[in-house]
Parts: structure tokens; sequence; C-alpha cells
């Protein structure tokens, strides 16, 4: 039986990389997207080429019932899910708090925060020993912004990204005694489009020379230290954040 592990927003990025990866290392993959069918198909079809198993499923983690449907998805199209990657996530242009509407802070902290814990709440319902499961691995992905504030840019995003870091922690010990690992990994500057989404999409290189490596990350960076995450190479760790970023 193959692993099967749901990475959300995996059509592009590091989504996109990690649902490469793992299918690679024999998982079943479930890729998640909210809006571009076409690039999450895509995604399916090079991992179906390389003989792989994989389902593009339309989902917005920021709505409780299409995440309730993704999962019930998963179930009858893939089998009972043994690892998810909570990697679905916005940013916004870069302002100051003072300039910050509601519409923006909730559409901030509904993906990248409540999106993240209603996943775990359906994968923990799947994976948890206490409930017929056989464990599993979570991984969520923060970011350094949680470490470093993103002062006149993005304290929403920081902010959000450090509840993740501190809802990681949490569940690790909460669940741990039901077979189930879960770690969090924070990339920082990476060669994404994520940043065009922010309205920079120089900012990785032009940050590159401020980074101790002299360089942006790459996605593929970012998703190698996630699939380690979920793997058996990675069994004694838990409730860890990893940083991915250069030394920055």
């Amino acid at each position: 039986m193959k692993p099967i592990v749901l990475i959300t927003g995996a059509s592009r990025g590091i989504g996109a990389a990690t649902a490469l990866l793992a299918a690679q290392r024999g998982y079943a993959v479930a890729v998640n997207y909210t809006s571009n069918a076409l690039a999450a198909d895509n995604i399916v079809q090079q991992i179906r080429a390389h003989g792989g198993v994989a389902v593009a499923l339309q989902a917005d983690v920021a709505q409780e019932a299409q995440i309730l449907a993704l999962f019930e998805a998963v179930d009858a199209r893939l089998g009972r899910l043994t690892a998810l990657v909570n990697n679905a996530g916005v940013v916004d242009v870069a302002t100051r708090v003072q300039n910050m509407s509601v519409q923006r802070l909730k559409r901030m902290f509904d993906i990248n925060v409540l999106g993240s814990f209603l996943c775990a709440r359906e994968a923990i319902k799947r994976m948890s020993t206490h409930h017929g499961g056989c464990g599993g691995a979570i991984v969520n992905v923060s970011s350094l912004a949680a470490r470093l504030g993103s002062p006149g840019q993005y304290v929403d995003y920081a902010a959000s990204k450090g509840a993740i870091d501190t809802f990681t922690v949490g569940l690790a010990r909460e669940v741990a005694a039901e077979g189930i690992r879960v770690n969090a990994v924070r990339p920082g500057i990476i060669d994404t489009d994520i940043h065009a989404s922010g309205g920079q999409p120089a900012r990785a290189q032009q940050m590159a020379a401020q980074l101790p490596l002299q360089r942006a990350g790459t996605a593929q960076e970012v998703a190698q230290a996630i699939v380690w995450l979920l793997s058996d190479q990675s069994s004694y760790t838990t409730g860890t954040l990893l940083d991915v970023a250069g030394g920055r």
C-alpha cells in the first residue's frame, strides 16, 4: 500500500515541488488547488507520466464545507490518509498595519490559520490510532517571517505564520501518543511566484545579496525538507520548526 499524502495549494511553488518529490518517494498524492485547475492537472500528469498515482482536487481551504468535501474525495479516490502538508497560504501587498482592512486580515487568517487547523482536524480523524488509523505525519508550511515580523511589509502574514508555529508545537504534543508527528518548515526567501501575488515579483532576486548564502532558495529545497519530515527518516522528530532560510 502506498502512503497517501494530501498537499494543499499544490498547483504551484513549494506545494507543486513537494507533490512531485513525494510521488517520486512512493506517495499517492492528492494535489489540492483553489482555482488553477490547469496547473494542478499538469502536476498530476507529470506524476502519472513517471508511474505515480495522483489526483487533482479543488477546494478553498478558507471554506469548511469545501475542506470536508476535499477529505471525503481523498477517502474515496485514494484511501485513508497517512500524511498532510498544510501548504496553502497567501500574502498581500506590502503595507503598514495602520493601512490594513478587516477584509484583508480576515482573508489572511481564514486561509493561513483556520484552513490549516481544519485540515489538520480532518487528517487527525483519519490518522489517529484513537480513531482506528495507523498514525501519520503532518507538516505545516510556516515562514521565517514568524520570527522576523515583516515590519512595514506583511505583519499580518508574519502573525498568521506565528500562529502556525504555536499550532505546530501544541498539536505535536497533543497527538504524539496517537501515532501522529507534527512539524513545520519555515522557508526564508524562496524564488516562487508568491512574491508576485504580493506585488513584488522580483523580491527574491533583490534580497539575494543580503542573505548569508548569497542567493534565494528554491521550491525544491523546501520540498526536500518537507518530504523528509513526512518520512520515517524523521521518526523521532515532532514539534520541530525547521528553518529553510539560507542562514537568514
